[in-house]
């Protein structure tokens, strides 16, 4: 099978779940490209688009949040929205070509921009193989109802009731879940976690994260921590991904005092080994804290998706929301410290938030290509 995943750098969410993706179909022995459809057009549109996402979520999440609330109320018009415009115009006629030049089976995409341009691609009479679309939030995003791809594959059955609201067609709801990297579904022994990390055995340790980017207001949760707990009986561990001003920061402030890490490949390791996970309830990290069974607290989400990530996740008792740090952050940790350390929250995810979603992902589309095949060549 020859598979085309197309994501977008705006979050390394949708990232993060084409790569859980195109491992697992390499592991299959398939093809699988993985492509940012705004490189077709440069190098510097790419680098733009994803430059202006991670600056507003960083120094003014209230403003994607106003642009996120216009998105829900632009859908009340009975038009299509300026983002399907957007990249149609700029970014269909790329495709177009590339897509005369390659063959594909199967095309996926994990973010609305290129579901977008499919649907535009789509709409002009271009024939395309089938498409995926992979959602990956615990909710609905503004505009996904106006793409129109074969399969929608969404976080949880809990939400095809909001998908349908929609007008998303139900038989093509797929509830399979977010994909992960296969590491996050490896429980080792927290002991030897330890060991390999450096950690001590006997300590408890706070992780801390900000998404890949850095997001969040995590220097305002580690200052009110370590005015709080003592390193010799609880120790920060802080994640801050790619935000080098971040990192330079917090190492500067606090690296006497806690352990600060840029980006890392053991995340995965770091949250089974850790007593308690603190990180903005971005759809691809809460979905890694669930299914690594982490003890997951949710901090200052950037309005629009991620409120809604934490509500689902505070509904079915994945993880505690804690909004506002100056008000209950310091007692919701206490509280989860004092619970029996080696407990397995796995079991809280069940029946709500599906395993290995990448292999079910997976079979899925190897199903739907064999069974093209068999029409194709009944034809």
């Amino acid at each position: 099978m020859e598979a085309l995943i197309l994501s977008c750098g705006t979050g390394g969410g949708h990232n993060a779940a084409a790569v859980a993706i195109q491992q697992e179909l390499a592991a299959r022995g398939h093809s699988a490209e993985l492509l940012n459809p705004y490189t077709l057009r440069g190098e510097r549109l790419e680098s733009v688009v994803n430059a202006a996402y991670v600056k507003l979520v960083q120094k003014a999440p209230h403003v994607f949040g106003m642009v996120y609330t216009l998105g829900n109320a632009y859908r009340r018009i009975p038009f299509r929205s300026p983002v399907y415009y957007a990249n149609n115009g700029r970014m269909a006629a790329y495709m177009r070509r590339y897509l005369m030049e390659h063959r594909f089976d199967v095309i996926i995409s994990t973010h609305i921009f290129p579901a977008e341009i499919l649907t535009s691609l789509r709409r002009k009479g271009f024939p395309l193989p089938r498409v995926y679309f992979v959602a990956t939030d615990y909710t609905c995003i503004p505009f996904t109802e106006e793409t129109e791809c074969d399969r929608y594959i969404i976080p949880s059955e809990k939400l095809i009731p909001e998908f349908c609201r929609r007008g998303i067609p139900k038989e093509r709801l797929c509830p399979l879940g977010i994909p992960v990297r296969a590491q996050f579904y490896q429980h080792d022994d927290r002991a030897e976690l330890r060991a390999r990390l450096g950690l001590d055995q006997d300590r408890r340790y706070i992780l801390l994260a900000g998404g890949s980017i850095g997001a969040g207001k995590i220097g305002q949760a580690v200052s009110a921590l370590l005015s709080h707990y003592d390193r010799s009986a609880v120790e920060l561990i802080v994640i801050c991904g790619s935000n080098q001003r971040l990192y330079q920061s917090m190492s500067r402030r606090y690296g006497s005092r806690c352990t600060v890490l840029g980006s890392t490949p053991d995340m995965a390791a770091y949250m089974r080994a850790c007593d308690l996970f603190i990180s903005k309830p971005g759809g691809l990290s809460s979905t890694e804290a669930a299914v690594s069974g982490a003890s997951l607290i949710h901090i200052t989400p950037i309005p629009g998706c991620e409120t809604r990530n934490m509500r689902f996740f505070q509904h079915y008792g994945l993880g505690v929301a804690v909004p506002f740090l100056h008000t209950r952050l310091l007692k919701v940790c206490d509280e989860m410290l004092e619970r029996e350390r080696d407990l397995d929250r796995r079991g809280n995810a069940k029946g709500v938030i599906p395993d290995h979603a990448a292999a079910a992902i997976c079979d899925l589309m190897e199903r739907d290509t064999a069974q093209t095949a068999e029409q194709e060549a009944l034809a």
